[in-house]
């Protein structure tokens, strides 16, 4: 998979919202090629695509309590058009197989389109943290994988 890739996609995805982030978060939720590689040896990352063009991605993480999902981003000009479902049911369908029974995620409250997706889809927000991430506020979202 092409790390430098998947890089600028993050960074498409969230650079419209870098003046919400503190520079430490922004930089955490945008993370570098080479800390895209090592987050790909520690749990599986999946891409939407169009030919070769990568449109969107995710990746995931194995805990004791679920599948914590994370890096989840469409590229501004193709959202709206299901990449980010389609990337969901993916994710879902690898958890059901591995056995996993929660899937969950942190946010941040500005992001109300991927609020709105994550919502639709059927997570939930809980009162579990964290609650900020290098000093901008989060909140965590769940879904019991059916």
């Amino acid at each position: 998979m092409d790390a430098p890739a998947i890089a600028r996609v993050l960074r498409a995805s969230f650079d419209e919202y870098r003046g919400l982030y503190t520079d430490r978060a922004f930089a955490v939720t945008t993370p570098s090629a080479d800390s895209i590689a090592q987050r790909m040896e520690e749990g599986p990352t999946w891409v939407a695509q169009h030919g070769e063009l990568i449109l969107g991605t995710i990746s995931a993480i194995a805990r004791d309590d679920g599948l914590y999902l994370r890096g989840m981003a469409v590229c501004p000009l193709w959202r709206g058009q299901k990449v980010g479902w389609a990337m969901l049911e993916q994710v879902e369908a690898f958890a059901r197989r591995a056995g996993t029974r929660h899937l969950y995620l942190s946010t941040t409250p500005f992001l109300s389109r991927a609020i709105r997706l994550y919502k639709n889809y059927g997570f939930l927000q809980s009162d579990e943290g964290p609650h900020e991430v290098l000093g901008t506020p989060l909140f965590t979202m769940v879904k019991h994988v059916d």
